[in-house]
């Protein structure tokens, strides 16, 4: 198995575990501080990354990084591992009844379709990234298969205007990664952005008076802050290694397919049999996942160019 073929195994697995998150998360949230909640995950993450660190040999490159690497972790950590984080859970929270659903569909269809368009466009625009006409047709499944899902429940408010912030953020954070993943290890950025992520977080609790709730460790925020802090360290884990030999574009492709598995996980619980829009929009997305990279190549055999500046250590 090359480089290729394995970052797009981790990538296929980030999809799995999407799909479980975004259906546990959902329960997770219920009568939380979204915020301390938040917070309390990632900080969790953050060490058992460090901990990876260790383990895979990589703490000692880590601290001897330049400044102008530890900048970049720094970017990634604000920008994709901690404000984002909070516009999603709070948009959730306070959404309609609809987002407190066991498979926050709305939420799912914002944050991986919107996704996924955003990365697209960065990626074409600052890592000349090819698109074929594979991909595009590919694309277009993708979109439709979600839309398919959520095209009555769709709204234009608060949480939405939340969600679509955050979005944004993680779409910004996936090209600065790929950036950095040029340099760093898959290891290196998935601790960076949950460990500079951690400490803004803390901070806002801080800042906005919510220290004491953080510093108390109830029972609930503890026991699901680990209990969620599981499936995030291998969602950052299989992503960021993936990312590191797959093009963002397609990495963000493929992780569309957390949806039909989110489907399966509250179909699984629920006892409730799919329904045949439902079964439709799954097929759709893994036939336009199958067309987007059913062609592609190792971004090794590319000749294009990053736009950023190359560095050297």
């Amino acid at each position: 198995m090359d480089n290729y073929q394995k970052g797009l195994a981790f990538v296929f697995l980030t999809a799995l575990v999407s799909g479980f998150s975004i259906y546990f998360n959902s329960l997770a949230v219920k009568g939380l501080n979204p915020f301390v909640f938040t917070t309390t995950k990632n900080i969790i993450v953050a060490f058992l990354l460090l901990g990876l660190l260790f383990l895979a040999k990589e703490f000692n490159s880590l601290k001897k990084l330049p400044a102008k690497q530890w900048a970049k972790l720094a970017a990634i950590g604000i920008i994709g591992g901690s404000i984002p984080f909070w516009l999603y859970f709070y948009a959730i929270k306070i959404g309609s009844e609809i987002y407190s659903t066991p498979y926050g569909v709305v939420a799912g269809f914002f944050h991986k379709a919107t996704l996924f368009a955003f990365v697209t466009i960065l990626a074409v625009v600052f890592l000349r990234e090819k698109i074929s006409k594979g991909f595009l047709a590919g694309g277009l499944l993708l979109l439709a298969g979600n839309f398919l899902l959520a095209q009555n429940l769709l709204g234009v408010g608060f949480p939405e205007l939340l969600l679509f912030t955050a979005i944004i953020l993680w779409a910004i954070e996936n090209v600065l990664s790929k950036w950095a993943l040029r340099e760093l290890s898959g290891n290196q950025v998935a601790f960076g952005r949950m460990f500079f992520g951690s400490i803004v977080l803390a901070g806002l609790l801080f800042a906005t008076g919510q220290g004491n709730q953080f510093l108390a460790f109830d029972g609930p925020t503890l026991f699901w802050g680990l209990a969620t802090a599981v499936p995030l360290f291998f969602y950052v884990f299989f992503l960021y290694n993936g990312l590191k030999h797959v093009e963002a574009s397609k990495a963000a492709a493929i992780l569309l397919l957390g949806q039909p598995v989110t489907l399966a996980f509250s179909f699984l619980f629920n006892g409730a049999m799919p329904k045949t829009i439902e079964l439709v929009s799954a097929g759709l997305i893994i036939a336009g996942v199958i067309l987007a990279i059913g062609y592609s190549k190792s971004i090794s055999t590319r000749q294009n160019p990053f736009t950023f500046p190359r560095e050297t250590q």
